[in-house]
């Protein structure tokens, strides 16, 4: 089974910098789309941002375009959310999902889920 584990959160003060990170072990996983997903108590799960394993053509919310920068190291298996001028609004438990079709990635949808690490934005 591929497993994906999330790490990096912690709490910061609002326009502060945090790099969050998925490693993804279990099997290979170099064709796999991945993502970043964000729930907040109360709320839904919301997408993030995504992108194919062999591509460099990320999608991002708009609530996060411009301030959020998604990258990937195939060789380590791992994908990083470099997340800047963060907001309060952006707390959350952040999780790293991945799947062979970006379009279930995207959807929220994927096969696999990491379980997710807390990102909190004071004020």
């Amino acid at each position: 089974q591929v497993q994906l584990v999330e790490s990096g959160g912690g709490l910061v003060q609002a326009g502060s910098s945090l790099r969050l990170s998925c490693a993804v072990s279990g099997r290979t996983v170099m064709n796999y789309a991945m993502g970043w997903f964000r729930q907040a108590p109360g709320r839904k799960r919301e997408f993030v941002t995504a992108i194919n394993w062999n591509a460099d053509d990320p999608s991002y919310s708009d609530s996060v375009k411009g301030r959020f920068t998604i990258s990937r190291d195939n060789a380590k298996n791992t994908i990083n959310l470099l997340m800047y001028s963060l907001k309060p609004e952006d707390t959350a438990v952040y999780s790293c999902a991945a799947d062979l079709s970006l379009a279930r990635v995207r959807a929220a949808t994927a096969s696999y889920w990491g379980q997710g690490t807390q990102v909190t934005v004071s004020s």
